[in-house]
């Protein structure tokens, strides 16, 4: 809980302004002709829409229900990215496909943890949860940002993933 006590307003307009940076940043990009990545454009564009709606919209919501509200923000967005990807055959190659959508899973995963563990549990008194929410998500976002920034396998979730498929794929082949 530490970050979100000292830097509770400061972190989400943080990751909401490196959002728009990285959007800003890929649409500079494809309009100069440097680097005309429809991937990039179109997924610094999408995440950059949900985090600003979510972040900026969320009093519209019941606050209790929060975290709740940001799954549904995840789910909504990766199922966009997911129909703009049908449309762009190369989505899935591009480095920084891989790590949005591993965030916005992982950012998922963990908002219905903590809304079960505060709504479903009933739980006030904080716990190693609410603290490994709150490093785990922003650490994810940042890193967000910057695959979407670069463009790199920074973290070789890329390769985790070649592996992980090959591997599955040579069991298939032996099973069969």
């Amino acid at each position: 809980m530490y970050l979100t006590e000292h830097f509770g307003l400061s972190l989400p307009a943080m990751v909401v302004w490196g959002l728009m940076m990285a959007f800003f940043f890929n649409a500079f990009l494809w309009i100069a002709n440097v680097k005309r990545n429809n991937v990039l454009l179109m997924l610094s564009a999408v995440v950059f829409a949900s985090y600003f709606t979510s972040d900026h919209l969320f009093s519209w919501f019941d606050n209790s229900s929060i975290y709740l509200s940001w799954a549904i923000y995840d789910v909504i967005t990766l199922a966009v990215i997911f129909c703009c990807a049908y449309f762009i055959k190369k989505g899935a190659k591009s480095p920084a496909f891989t790590y949005v959508i591993f965030v916005l899973c992982a950012n998922t995963v963990l908002q219905l943890l903590m809304y079960y563990d505060l709504h479903i549990l009933g739980n006030v008194k904080p716990w190693f949860l609410w603290s490994f929410y709150s490093f785990t998500v922003y650490l994810l976002d940042f890193t967000m940002i910057i695959a979407l920034i670069v463009d790199r396998d920074i973290l070789g979730l890329n390769k985790f993933k070649r592996h992980f498929l090959s591997s599955n794929k040579s069991r298939n082949l032996q099973k069969h």
